[in-house]
């Protein structure tokens, strides 16, 4: 569905339209003319139906086992160092909207929330809590499931959630993708009983490249490519990178380049793989500050590269410094209690309440 011509119309028309579509697809009634939803939403209340789930099933977020928290902690840390200071950034666009950010790993565990949080709202104090599992399978339809489940960027409102209890959520997502082509995670921007703001997909999509290009430029290594095709001015955050280590192995590349390229997920191998050219005439540009120039490859398409040299240790001061500044679960979350009771003025029986979780 083309999505200018779904968001312009009237709030009130916007709802009643999702409401045909709820009543059309999740309870088999006669469809209106413009009863639909996009192709990826009805895919996931029909995964949610096949499920068992029912629209009016209450819905415990529950958060996960120990254990299960802290192999999400552990191999997350990349990832919310990377995502931070994006997120960060992020959030002045959403200054004013009451949306906040949630991070979540390839599971949809959250794994890190940032943002303006009202935790008075039981809905955010729901949600908004590290551990938290936010899968299709657990919660049903949101930004969340639906993007993992897909792999694809999405936009929901209100009653395009499943169940009646999340439809009070706004939410956008996109998915991350690690420097090896397998998504890691997704980013979500949600908002409780607040105005539809479709554009944040568009900011949700870009902060996800943002965060992916992080990753990359935290690996180790000793040449850094820029690609994009010709007539296009390399630099922007849109460019494909590509990292070679001193032998010319691909070290990484980011989700923009392994499309050029034609690289599956999970596959790395040598740059002369790709470029049909000599892989000393990258690191000879690359040594004299040589600008971009067309390269061809083995496919016969031609590529914009731009060459440059990295101290191959460059990466794993970074990869270090990540590990030292990561904060461990326990912190964050006792982060989270004290600024529940800041909020809370000292009233620790309402700190807990909003937390969802005991007094002790």
């Amino acid at each position: 569905m083309n999505t200018a011509a779904r968001y312009p119309v009237a709030p009130a028309a916007r709802l009643q339209q999702i409401e045909q579509a709820r009543r059309h697809i999740l309870f088999g009634h006669r469809a209106a003319a413009d009863a639909s939803v996009p192709p990826a939403i009805e895919r996931s209340w029909r995964r949610c139906l096949a499920m068992g789930h029912r629209p009016q099933d209450r819905v415990v977020f529950d958060t996960v086992s120990a254990a299960a928290m802290n192999r999400a902690s552990q191999g997350s840390r990349p990832l919310r160092q990377a995502a931070t200071p994006v997120i960060r950034s992020m959030a002045r666009a959403m200054l004013h909207t009451r949306y906040f950010a949630i991070l979540t790993d390839a599971q949809g565990i959250v794994i890190d929330v940032q943002g303006p949080l009202d935790r008075h709202d039981p809905h955010v104090a729901a949600i908004a809590r590290i551990g938290v599992n936010l899968s299709e399978a657990a919660v049903g339809t949101t930004a969340i499931g639906t993007t993992l489940a897909d792999l694809q960027p999405v936009w929901l409102h209100r009653g395009e959630h499943f169940f009646h209890d999340t439809s009070v959520f706004s939410c956008a997502g996109a998915p991350i993708w690690g420097p090896d082509g397998a998504c890691i995670g997704m980013l979500d921007l949600t908002g409780v009983n607040v105005q539809e703001q479709p554009a944040l997909k568009h900011l949700v999509i870009q902060s996800a490249c943002a965060i992916e290009n992080a990753l990359i430029l935290a690996r180790p290594h000793r040449l850094l490519l820029r690609i994009s095709w010709p007539g296009r001015v390399p630099g922007g955050h849109d460019d494909g990178l590509v990292c070679l280590d001193a032998d010319g192995v691909m070290a990484g590349a980011n989700r923009t380049a392994r499309d050029m390229l034609g690289l599956a997920p999970g596959t790395s191998g040598h740059a002369s793989q790709c470029f049909a050219i000599g892989i000393d005439t990258l690191f000879d540009a690359a040594r004299h500050h040589r600008g971009a120039f067309e390269v061809p490859l083995w496919s016969g398409l031609q590529l914009q590269v731009l060459a440059r040299q990295a101290d191959d240790r460059t990466g794993a001061r970074q990869a270090t410094g990540m590990a030292a500044h990561s904060v461990p679960l326990k912190d964050m979350e006792t982060a989270l209690i004290r600024q529940a009771v800041d909020d809370a003025r000292g009233n620790v029986m309402e700190a807990a309440r909003a937390l969802g979780i005991s007094r002790a």
